[in-house]
């Protein structure tokens, strides 16, 4: 079944080269037991090497079964050395980290048995050489003679046909020796014990057969016979597979033998993942907070469509800066191009139609929570005050000049105005002419505002201002018509008494709530809806506005339109005077930032296939000052983020120089695995599993301790800025730093663990 045939091997070193076997032939029968004597360099360990399959000859052939192993692949050697063949070494080659049960269990492993067959196969085998009462001590719990026990249950736990015994007693007394000889003897009963020693008397007694050796050749034969063709089947053996669990649990138990180092090695790779950790559970949590802010302030700020409008999206800001991508960097022409100035960058003119307005007409309800379309009509509203008599009130100037209430076109739900504001004193009604008065936190107004209303008191009660009426002035009674002019009357006290005259009151004051302090805690007068068109109604037919139509001048100023403006500066001048006339700016107020989204791709749908004149943009404070605030946040968190990952690849060469440390620790063990058939990949895979596991663990701590360290930073953060727990650690985060770990450390085990699989079985075998 097993036959050398001019077998040469011949070991280099420098210059000097050593013929460590010389056409050597050599025919085994089926079952036998043949012990290989010699004298310390006559090639025995190389013969039972090349027959183990760990050593390669040079030239000649080893047949098994008929078949040659000239053309044997990597693999093949290892399925050779599991399946057929078992190994008894004088040290005994144990690994150490792991019972006696899984050092007998490792080649069945390797095969691929199945965990409950590999498992009881091993305590038979562990019965049978009398060490039942050990499997679950780890081997330097077991004596010399215990250690080559559990070595020949290893030996024999793939049924191999071949036992190779390596001077199975030279660490052993007589009496263990004895044992451990006649336990051979009964396995040569089955199969072909090879056995090299050098006690002559041992190999007398107990061998079949003695051939001895001398310089790389056979001296002597003493059962020397002509190889029978017993065996005439093909060759076939099973290949091996190292699972990845099988790896990770042999790395495992090496490591729980280093705990110390382990967890020093740990602590000090997870320093990167704390450091990346809290800088983006502090992003994390600054942005939440951020959102929370837009969400409850931003959301109400409206889109703003006026006649000009400012657009600020990335490529636009960029031109602001002077930089255009399209445009090449210092060249070489003697041209000049044209930059545009910038406000002609940022800004669009609008022509706003009575078609786009009935086009917003149609947004659809459910997303709005108001919507105000602004008109320059005049209103000629005078105040009364005996303090300062008669006076016509400026709702355009002052410190903070008249607006539109916006009104909520959803009558079942709170629009912007109740989301916003309480109403500290009266009732607000859309519906009817009127006047709000916003008071700021302190409620306070400014000293021009209740001018405005006729009232000059430092400090003024709710009912006072509850109970001031204003005069609005039709254009009939307010203009005088001179020729082909018109004068303001300045009879302001005969107007204010006129039957025609219409009173005007505050109907309710509101302040802005708590939580909207930083978008709406201003102060002013707003006037309802009802107001605006109750104006139009009344002074569209004006004499004053039916004459300002015929004419090219303003009937006010008795000045002509310039040619260039006039259809704009005419219509602006019919629209103040209360002609029915288009907004010049419109507020639109979206329910919530996932409102605005879909109001802004209504907007942007209008422009669809429009010219750029016809276009109609929009400004959208909100998302401008959102995708501002996510930028300046994203950017800190890169700039940070990149900071703390130089610790991490600090790390990653650490944790390669630990494996590769351990790789130099674990070289016997490495030439164990070899000899019980593992691949030059499942070696790899051992270190890869060790890598992965230091991986886990110093993710896993590094997140571990970033969640404890969040505590005190909250704390900190909150007396600095009175934000409570800011800092929050995204789940997902973490789960992508702990795979962040994992990869850096396998990728930076991934050398030393080629390094491992590349070494030489025979000499990782004698690495003490």
């Amino acid at each position: 079944m097993l036959e050398l045939r001019n077998i040469k091997k011949t070991y280099h070193t420098g210059d000097f080269s050593q013929n460590a076997l010389k056409d050597f032939s050599l025919e085994f029968r089926k079952n036998e037991f043949v012990a290989i004597l010699g004298p310390s360099g006559s090639g025995k360990t190389t013969l039972l090497n090349i027959i183990g399959g760990l050593d390669r000859y040079d030239s000649g052939d080893l047949i098994i079964n008929e078949k040659s192993t000239k053309k044997f692949k990597e693999t093949e050697w290892d399925a050779y050395r599991n399946n057929c063949v078992g190994f008894i070494f004088q040290n005994y080659n144990l690994i150490s980290h792991i019972s006696v049960l899984e050092n007998v269990e490792m080649g069945m492993t390797l095969s691929g048995v199945s965990k409950k067959n590999k498992r009881k196969k091993a305590k038979e085998l562990l019965k049978r050489v009398g060490l039942e009462k050990h499997i679950n001590k780890k081997p330097n719990q077991l004596s010399g003679g215990q250690m080559q026990r559990v070595a020949i249950a290893r030996a024999l736990a793939n049924d191999p046909d071949i036992i190779l015994a390596d001077e199975p007693t030279g660490a052993l007394d007589s009496k263990i020796s004895k044992q451990i000889m006649e336990l051979i003897t009964d396995i040569a009963k089955d199969k072909l014990v090879i056995m090299v020693t050098h006690n002559q008397e041992l190999a007398e007694e107990y061998a079949t057969r003695i051939v001895k050796m001398q310089d790389g050749q056979i001296l002597e034969d003493n059962n020397q016979t002509n190889y029978e063709k017993e065996e005439k089947n093909s060759f076939k053996i099973k290949k091996t597979a190292m699972s990845f669990v099988t790896a990770l649990n042999l790395s495992f138990n090496n490591i729980k033998t280093k705990k110390g180092r382990t967890a020093l090695t740990a602590f000090a790779a997870s320093i990167g993942i704390i450091g990346i950790a809290l800088i983006l559970a502090l992003s994390n949590g600054f942005k939440i907070e951020i959102d929370n802010f837009e969400k409850d302030s931003l959301s109400d700020a409206p889109i703003i469509i006026s006649e000009q409008a400012m657009s600020m999206d990335e490529e636009t800001m960029m031109k602001m800066q002077g930089i255009d991508n399209k445009k090449e960097k210092y060249p070489s022409t003697n041209k000049i191009e044209i930059q545009q100035d910038m406000m002609e960058q940022v800004s669009h003119t609008n022509k706003l139609t009575d078609d786009y307005i009935k086009y917003l007409q149609k947004i659809d309800k459910k997303y709005l929570s108001g919507i105000s379309y602004q008109k320059v009509t005049g209103l000629n509203l005078i105040s009364y005050s005996e303090n300062k008599g008669y006076e016509l009130v400026d709702t355009k100037n002052g410190m903070m000049p008249w607006t539109l209430l916006p009104t909520n076109p959803n009558k079942d739900e709170n629009g912007i105005i109740e989301n916003n504001y309480d109403v500290l004193a009266g009732k607000i009604d859309n519906n009817v002419p009127g006047l709000i008065l916003q008071v700021s936190n302190r409620n306070q107004i400014y000293s021009s505002t209740l001018k405005q209303l006729g009232l000059t008191e430092e400090s003024i009660t709710f009912d006072e201002i509850l109970n001031k009426e204003l005069k609005l002035v039709l254009n009939d009674d307010y203009y005088k018509e001179v020729g082909q002019y018109f004068i303001p009357n300045n009879d302001l006290e005969t107007l204010y008494k006129s039957d025609n005259s219409i009173t005007i009151k505050v109907q309710a004051i509101i302040r802005c709530k708590e939580e909207k302090e930083m978008l709406a805690n201003n102060s002013g007068v707003a006037y309802t809806n009802a107001l605006t068109e109750l104006v139009i109604s009344k002074n569209k037919d004006s004499r004053i506005v039916t004459v300002q139509q015929e004419k090219d001048y303003n009937v006010l100023t008795h000045q002509a339109f310039e040619e260039e403006k006039k259809e704009n500066s005419k219509n602006t001048m019919l629209a103040f005077l209360g002609a029915e006339s288009i907004p010049n700016s419109i507020f639109i107020y979206p329910k919530d930032f996932k409102s605005k989204d879909h109001i802004t791709d209504y907007l942007d749908k209008y422009n669809d296939g429009k010219t750029e004149s016809d276009r109609v943009e929009y400004t959208d404070m909100a998302g401008m000052i959102s995708s501002l605030s996510g930028n300046i946040m994203d950017a800190i968190t890169i700039v940070l983020v990149a900071f703390s990952s130089i610790s991490l690849i600090v790390s990653s060469i650490m944790i390669g120089i630990i494996t590769y440390i351990s790789v130099l620790e674990r070289t016997k063990e490495i030439g164990i695995l070899r000899a019980l058939g593992a691949r030059k990949k499942d070696i790899k895979r051992v270190f890869i599993a060790e890598a992965f596991i230091i991986g886990v663990s110093s993710g896993t701590l590094g997140i571990l301790i970033a969640r404890m360290l969040i505590i005190p930073a909250n704390i900190i953060i909150e007396n600095l800025s009175s934000l409570p727990n800011v800092a929050k650690m995204n789940p997902i985060h973490a789960i992508i730093l702990i795979i962040i770990s994992v990869t850096l450390t396998m990728i930076s085990g991934f050398i030393p663990a080629r390094v491992a699989s590349n070494k030489d079985a025979v000499e990782s075998l004698r690495t003490e």
